[in-house]
């Protein structure tokens, strides 16, 4: 076997790995991204320990093959851009949120699909995940929601000690 051949079967081995340890996995074209650019988004994905990795399609081609993935090939051309992250919304986020951002990426940086909690995501799916809220907003108004009739009911005795007392 040439030595071509091992380096990416051992590629193969890394990407098999990533999207094994990954709830989500976007799949975004890019095009004429600036290093700045890059840098940027590169660090607001490390920011919720995710990451940002261009490879050779053919090579993520086999990988999701190998692991049984289906669904990808049409969205598996052109530069495309990988970004793994360990829950299902935050690459979506992050993405969505970078271009907001900065709007010269709207058209640099383009969500094709996604592999999340085992499934195909389309472009129209990323976007409805970019809309969800973080685990800790989400758990955050949970529990508002289950404080807020403790507080009221606190605050109706309190009102009616106080009125007694006067």
């Amino acid at each position: 076997m040439s030595a071509n051949f091992e380096a990416k079967k051992v590629v193969v081995e890394e990407i098999k790995n990533k999207i094994s340890a990954s709830k989500s996995v976007v799949l975004a074209t890019y095009d004429r991204l600036t290093v700045a650019e890059v840098t940027e988004l590169r660090n607001r994905i490390r920011n919720v320990n995710g990451e940002y990795k261009v490879y050779k399609n053919t090579l993520v081609r086999k990988a999701f093959s190998e692991l049984g993935i289906e669904g990808f090939d049409n969205d598996l051309n052109g530069a495309t851009a990988f970004i793994f992250c360990p829950d299902e919304t935050s690459g979506c986020s992050v993405l969505a949120k970078a271009v907001k951002d900065m709007p010269a990426l709207e058209t640099k940086i383009v969500p094709k699909s996604a592999y999340v909690a085992g499934a195909y995501v389309d472009a129209e799916g990323i976007k409805k995940l970019a809309a969800i809220p973080s685990r800790e907003v989400l758990l955050a108004k949970v529990l508002g929601c289950l404080q807020s009739p403790i507080v009221n009911f606190a605050y109706v005795l309190s009102a009616i000690a106080k009125s007694k007392e006067a």
